[in-house]
């Protein structure tokens, strides 16, 4: 039977530059254990962190932050904070959006733009897609994230742009890899969508046209996590590999001795 997922700490900072940071501890495993409070951490993009979110995020302790932003990404963004003595570690995700080109046409199109590229569906579409994608062709990078994790470089943080998408299936199959229950990783995951986490949409033009309900409405599976999603994802896994273990074993080359550091390093 599932577990109760333990609501979020109401300890957490309020970060002024970061969206979405949270301590995934406490989300529980099959066997009965849970993950370790102050181990891994998700969170949006870190360009614009401020000195104190910089003095917090130091304040952690971490071993390596794993950005999987592309160069789009950076450009568009900036790149992260420096804290010292933190090992920075990039590896690019495919963009749910696949491309600067969509991401401008998301900031810059017109009504009709937006229609044409997002209605009836073809947004969500494009998400799901885009995170079957992921599962299937990026067992290279998630393979790296575990052997890294194993090698002790916790704590860890791992971040995208919004902290939903590349770095939510990051932080998915790290929990799967130790054992956590795919209903908690849901839980986890849908937590991107309270209003202080979400990503902020940015338009070119103010107006109120630009921000219209229509347009927002049209945006609006860009920029929400939906259980349908990441529903997509563990499909491509059992439509793949079978099961979970045999993508971990065969799709991500995790050893059992290799899991067995991961459940060491990250769980109770």
């Amino acid at each position: 039977m599932t577990q109760q997922v333990p609501p979020t700490e109401l300890s957490e900072p309020e970060l002024t530059g970061v969206r979405n940071f949270r301590d995934v501890g406490g989300l529980p495993t099959m066997d009965g254990r849970r993950v370790r409070q102050g181990r891994l951490f998700r969170s949006g993009h870190l360009a614009h962190a401020t000195e104190a979110d910089s003095a917090f995020l130091s304040s952690l302790g971490l071993h390596t932050i794993f950005d999987f932003r592309n160069a789009a990404d950076q450009r568009l963004e900036g790149p992260d904070v420096t804290l010292p003595g933190v090992r920075n570690v990039n590896l690019p995700l495919t963009d749910p959006a696949d491309g600067a080109e969509f991401w401008q046409m998301v900031r810059e199109g017109d009504l009709d733009q937006l229609r044409a590229a997002l209605d009836d569906g073809q947004a969500a579409n494009r998400m799901a897609s885009s995170y079957r994608t992921i599962i299937k062709e990026r067992t290279g990078e998630h393979s790296r994230v575990l052997h890294d994790i194993a090698g002790d470089s916790v704590p860890a943080l791992m971040h995208c742009a919004a902290g939903k998408d590349r770095a939510g299936l990051s932080i998915a199959v790290t929990l799967l890899a130790v054992g956590v229950e795919r209903d908690a990783i849901e839980a986890d995951y849908l937590e991107s969508n309270a209003t202080h986490r979400r990503y902020k949409v940015h338009r070119s033009d103010s107006s109120p046209d630009a921000m219209s309900p229509e347009v927002m409405a049209l945006l609006s599976p860009l920029f929400e996590a939906r259980a349908t999603y990441l529903s997509a994802a563990f499909e491509t896994i059992d439509q793949t590999w079978g099961d979970t273990e045999t993508y971990l074993t065969e799709g991500l080359k995790v050893a059992p001795e290799t899991r067995e550091r991961l459940r060491s390093h990250l769980l109770d």
